[in-house]
């Protein structure tokens, strides 16, 4: 069975004793290498270099007739990182951050660029199970680059969109892009609570009809899902006010009021998430109580069963006894009277248990 991922497991042994700001990824190993894409737009013209190189980067930051997005899979690769960091004079502490894979949602303003740390979260039909990639995004001056270990598809809408010229993206400055791409993460959220909703109407429709072992299990996996999804937006919620608040040149006042809509979509995912989370405990409980019951009704046929056989066991336990003189012994209607006594005695106390309501 594939292993799962952990919920945000923390993989920091490789820094200990290290200093403040040195560049060490604490992933998983990857044996793929590193890619970069470069989205360079404006109003009028669009190019796209899939397979870029250093070069290429350096030579589309000296243009400033466009807009640049630089797309960057491959977090494993350090002597990338600190390329790009040199290029674009990033923070020693930001490269830190971005190849250190597990960082919580979080917004870091520094001198000349805001940076942005969100979680994509996407279903693995392999698995059968969530998985969440880090995203940290670099919005400066001259551009936007992205951060990613693997090339998501969620980023696909908003490739189309610069590719086509549709929308706004490139019309408006690379805020805007920041702000559609954390908006495209954000509606995913979305597209996953709707999967484990559908899962949900199952579940209590199994749990209705006849719970197993499985359904606890079922439980349980969602359980862990909704703490990862948790952990993942909760901290949105911030990050989008500090962008909402932010008053850095970087980010307009007309991108402000996409990045508010976008604040009252995470309230309503972490809402969601609550409500979701509080059926899952009610399920479990129903589970429990389900099992219970059933194991209830077993006793309780088996207490009755009991009950009716203890007047007959005696009786027969009389009639059992090896001593010689008992006057019923010799009777010629002694073994059909006893059968008769002992239907009636079980027939009175049938009653009797239907009469309380206990059958």
């Amino acid at each position: 069975m594939p292993k799962k991922q952990p919920v945000f497991k923390p993989s920091r042994s490789k820094k200990t004793g290290l200093p403040p700001g040195s560049i060490v990824y604490t992933g998983e190993k990857k044996s793929e290498s590193a890619s970069m894409a470069i989205f360079s737009y404006n109003e009028a013209s669009f190019e796209e270099k899939t397979k870029a190189s250093i070069e290429d980067i350096r030579n589309f930051k000296n243009n400033g007739n466009t807009k640049e997005w630089i797309d960057i899979n491959g977090l494993h690769d350090i002597a990338l990182i600190e390329q790009i960091g040199e290029i674009y004079n990033l923070h020693p502490l930001l490269l830190e951050d971005i190849v250190n894979p597990n960082q919580r949602p979080k917004v870091d303003e520094y001198d000349n660029c805001i940076y942005v740390v969100a979680r994509m979260i996407y279903w693995d039909d392999h698995l059968n199970d969530l998985q969440t990639e880090q995203i940290s995004f670099v919005l400066h001056a001259e551009g936007l680059i992205t951060f990613q270990e693997k090339q998501g598809e969620v980023f696909d809408y908003v490739r189309n969109r610069i590719r086509s010229g549709k929308g706004r993206v490139r019309k408006t400055g690379t805020d805007y892009l920041l702000y559609a791409l954390l908006d495209n993460i954000v509606d995913n959220y979305f597209v996953i609570l709707e999967k484990i909703g559908d899962t949900m109407e199952e579940l209590e429709e199994e749990l209705f009809n006849n719970p197993k072992e499985k359904t606890l299990k079922t439980i349980h996996h969602l359980k862990r899902e909704m703490i990862i999804l948790k952990k993942s937006v909760w901290p949105m919620r911030d990050v989008i006010n500090n962008l909402y608040r932010n008053e850095n040149e970087l980010i307009i006042h007309s991108t402000h009021l996409y990045v508010k809509d976008l604040y009252d979509h995470v309230l309503q995912i972490n809402e969601s998430i609550d409500i979701y989370r509080d059926m899952l405990t009610s399920n479990q409980e129903m589970y429990l109580s389900s099992i219970s019951n059933k194991m209830n009704l077993v006793m309780k046929v088996l207490t009755i069963i009991s009950t009716i056989f203890i007047p007959l066991t005696f009786i027969v336990g009389i009639y059992g006894m090896n001593f010689k003189f008992m006057p019923e012994l010799e009777w010629k209607f002694g073994y059909p009277a006893v059968w008769i006594i002992m239907i009636m005695i079980s027939l009175a106390m049938l009653y009797y248990f239907r009469n309380k309501k206990w059958l």
